[in-house]
């Protein structure tokens, strides 16, 4: 396969200056595309070429792969990098790239068929041995063998989404008599996001944690694993704190997730980056969730802790070399930290907000990245993620990289629009997080008021913690009004609750 001379980024905002930046590095030139919503766009200015697409809702724009596909042509473009969310895990777009003679960097698109349905991925590594949460074959049918299932896994049981992800088409059932409602609510949502109503059965794992496993693998059947990633913060069953490693694994359960989830990028045939997706319990069983076959929002803290760029390693494989890394060349060398700074109100069920950034300046020092796609005086666009930016903390403990986090998060300045900074402080300075005791729960246990089975936020008076988050985000607002450099005062705005319900959320 001819190497790769230009490519272009078929994505926006921070995952695509990424990108475009190691290809800078190989000496790839690079294309950016565009919404007219993104005609300023820091990714946009940074590329040697760019082409906008269409208007501003990203139907219109960035999911255009004929567009895209046509735009290749016109500038002789010899790859595409999907990046994450839009059409990286889309694999008609993959086999259209390929038709079209370009190069996807990225797996292959059968491979994102078989991990794109989750039961069609359990079926894929059925043969391999590897752990599975108990629960339904297949897609339910039929509602009264469903409830006998049920009853015999044992309540609570989660409905999912066979087409799913980002949290969306799952519920928990707590008894037979919630099964109907949750059933509908879940199949709704399914039909809703994915355009496909079909949901499956599994046990729920009380007090789980969410663990991912990072994989490479090229295209003559040599697959590593690059360790884990602890993903068990999160809000709406999305992610939003990250590290790397886990406080929690024991060197033998960690071999055994990596072998495990070797053996799963095996099942499909699967070369690139991926990411394996664990759930274990308190006990450290571990069982088999799902494959992202894409490059994951939370990759720099692998980046971090084992010095391997994994944009580089995706473009090598997808000019067919052979990995040169073997998994003996591995070790974890210090902790990292991955904080996601969402234009969001954490006080208010983290709805998105919008406005422009009036103020906007990045923590800097050693051991601090930030990925983002923003400067000072650009608006948040109300069609797409609300991430501004990922900011991710390395040293040699984690809690050095803790430490250096509540620095970072303390000298981050942004005003114009809410976000979750405060939220991320809060979590740095929780004992549950820094004694690695937390699961997924995290945020309803100790940040929000308790979320009842419906998933609606109760009316209970505040409790201690509720008061405890309060006091955290006073703190944080009188922090943001000192005065700035130039002496001018930054003013915090009121959410707006404007957001597009189209918005693309990224796991």
């Amino acid at each position: 396969m001819p190497a790769i001379n230009k490519l272009l980024v078929a994505n926006r905002g921070e995952i695509a200056l990424r990108i475009m930046r190691t290809a800078r590095e190989m000496g790839i030139q690079t294309v950016a595309i565009y919404s007219e919503a993104d005609r300023n766009a820091l990714h946009v200015r940074y590329a040697d070429e760019a082409v906008c697409v269409g208007p501003a809702p990203s139907a219109e724009s960035y999911l255009r792969a004929d567009a895209i596909i046509e735009v290749c042509r016109q500038l002789n473009v010899d790859a595409i990098h999907p990046g994450y969310g839009f059409l990286s895990e889309n694999a008609h777009f993959a086999r259209m790239v390929r038709e079209a003679g370009l190069i996807f960097v990225g797996p292959s698109p059968e491979a994102i068929e078989v991990m794109g349905d989750k039961l069609a991925a359990k079926s894929a590594v059925a043969t391999y041995n590897i752990p599975m949460v108990p629960g339904t074959p297949s897609a339910i049918t039929d509602r009264s063998e469903a409830k006998i299932i049920s009853a015999q896994i044992g309540y609570p049981i989660l409905i999912k989404a066979s087409a799913g992800g980002g949290g969306k088409g799952m519920r928990i059932v707590a008894n037979d008599a919630e099964f109907d409602e949750q059933m509908d609510r879940a199949v709704s949502e399914a039909v809703s996001a994915f355009g496909d109503g079909s949901v499956f059965i599994e046990k729920y794992v009380t007090s789980p944690r969410h663990i991912e496993i990072q994989v490479l693998g090229d295209q003559h059947g040599n697959i590593i694993h690059l360790f884990e990633r602890e993903c068990s913060v999160q809000r709406r069953h999305q992610k939003v704190v990250e590290e790397a490693p886990s406080s929690i694994l024991k060197p033998e359960i960690r071999e055994a997730m990596g072998q495990a989830a070797v053996n799963v990028a095996r099942a499909c045939g699967y070369y690139g980056a991926g990411t394996v997706e664990f759930i274990v319990n308190d006990q450290l069983d571990f069982y088999f969730l799902e494959m992202n076959t894409r490059l994951q929002v939370e990759h720099p803290v692998t980046e971090q802790i084992t010095g391997v760029d994994l944009v580089r390693q995706m473009i090598y494989i997808a000019e067919g070399r052979p990995l040169t890394i073997r998994q003996e060349d591995l070790q974890i060398k210090g902790h990292a930290i991955e904080v996601r700074v969402y234009a969001e109100d954490p006080t208010n069920n983290f709805l998105p907000d919008v406005g422009t950034l009036d103020t906007y300046v990045r923590p800097q020092g050693n051991g601090v990245r930030v990925d983002d796609g923003f400067e000072q005086g650009m608006s948040i666009p109300i069609y797409y993620d609300p991430m501004i930016a990922k900011l991710v903390t390395y040293a040699d403990t984690r809690t050095e990289a803790i430490q250096k986090m509540i620095r970072a998060i303390d000298e981050y300045q942004i005003s114009g629009v809410q976000t979750t900074l405060p939220f991320g402080r809060f979590v740095m300075d929780h004992d549950a997080f820094r004694s690695g005791q937390f699961d997924t729960g995290f945020v309803s246990k100790y940040f929000m008021p308790r979320v009842d089975s419906t998933g609606l936020l109760t009316t209970d008076q505040p409790t201690s913690t509720e008061n405890e988050v309060a006091a955290v985000l006073a703190a944080w607002l009188l922090d943001q009004t000192r005065p700035t450099t130039n002496g001018a005062p930054v003013q915090e705005t009121q959410p707006k609750s404007k957001w597009k319900a189209n918005r693309q959320s990224f796991s």
